[in-house]
């Protein structure tokens, strides 16, 4: 079975020890590597937004040997609802069906050659102007900076020592934490890899390292004197506080007696009953815009 993303298994069917190529799970395969008309299958679950979902579709089609399954699978209003539309622009024939909430279409493609190219090109790594960085559509905040990082950015102080961006994204707090000479190693943590491969494109130091992985579970990066972030608060399109509560908890782990947190959070997330009991000091630096900064001390 191969499978893109986590599909509920009621749905789905059981994806115990499927071949696994979300950006997502670390140690996944890139989907887009993959050589045409090879796959037996695929189950793929949707992303939320269009020019990903497309895509990525696209490119499951492209795997697929001729006639091969291809069951596409999305909650209605995390993109179920255009499904439809996007085996259609892609040139399937389709059965279509809905379960629980999501809307799930089977189709053998092939599809439309043309159509496939489009959606696959579409989706590609491209550099912002507006951003002057390189981006791809799915990617965290991918085509504008994060109004909680530009928060952020207008008050951090120039840094120094070993430190860690969790979540780094793009890598646009990266850059600025860089500017200080006295920063002698910085960690870029993502759990997508496409975030990975685009900051390794915008973020050329030789202070640098990047890690593929999830923040909340490394074991990697210890005795750090900084860590900066602004970490996520969704998963699988839906809010989940205990997502950045987790980051605040690895974090502390990480940071030397001593050592600093700077992050930035929207405004209704309780924060606060982390940091507290995880760090000595919590100082509430900024709040505009529906943002906080907050800097914490170990």
């Amino acid at each position: 079975m191969n499978v893109y993303g986590f599909p509920p298994e009621d749905l789905a069917g059981s994806l115990a020890g499927a071949r696994q190529f979300s950006p997502l799970s670390p140690g996944a395969e890139p989907l887009e590597a993959v050589a045409p008309q090879s796959l037996d299958d695929f189950v793929l679950l949707g992303p939320p937004g269009t020019v990903e979902r497309r895509a990525v579709i696209a490119l499951a089609l492209r795997a697929l040997k001729p006639g091969a399954p291809l069951t596409v699978l999305a909650p209605k209003d995390k993109g179920g609802s255009r499904l439809a539309s996007d085996l259609e622009t892609l040139g399937c024939t389709f059965d279509e069906r809905s379960k629980r909430h999501h809307r799930i279409c089977v189709t053998s493609g092939p599809g439309n050659p043309e159509a496939l190219d489009k959606a696959i090109d579409d989706g590609k790594p491209r550099f912002v102007e507006d951003l002057g960085l390189w981006s791809q559509p799915g990617v965290f905040s991918w085509n504008r900076i994060d109004p909680g990082s530009a928060l952020l950015l207008d008050h951090l102080p120039p840094l120094s020592g070993k430190g860690a961006d969790l979540g780094c994204g793009l890598g646009v707090l990266a850059h600025a934490v860089l500017t200080s000479p006295k920063v002698s190693q910085l960690a870029l943590v993502d759990i997508d890899r496409r975030a990975m491969d685009l900051a390794k494109r915008n973020v050329v130091d030789p202070r640098v390292r990047f890690l593929w992985a999830d923040a909340r579970k490394t074991s990697e990066l210890q005795g750090l004197d900084f860590i900066v972030m602004n970490p996520p608060f969704h998963e699988g399109g839906h809010e989940d506080q205990s997502l950045g509560q987790s980051f605040i908890q690895a974090a502390a782990k990480m940071l030397r007696k001593g050592g600093m947190l700077w992050l930035t959070a929207n405004r209704h997330l309780p924060y606060e009953r982390i940091l507290k009991p995880s760090f000595r000091r919590v100082e509430l630096v900024a709040e505009a815009g529906g943002y906080k900064i907050y800097q914490a001390q170990v």
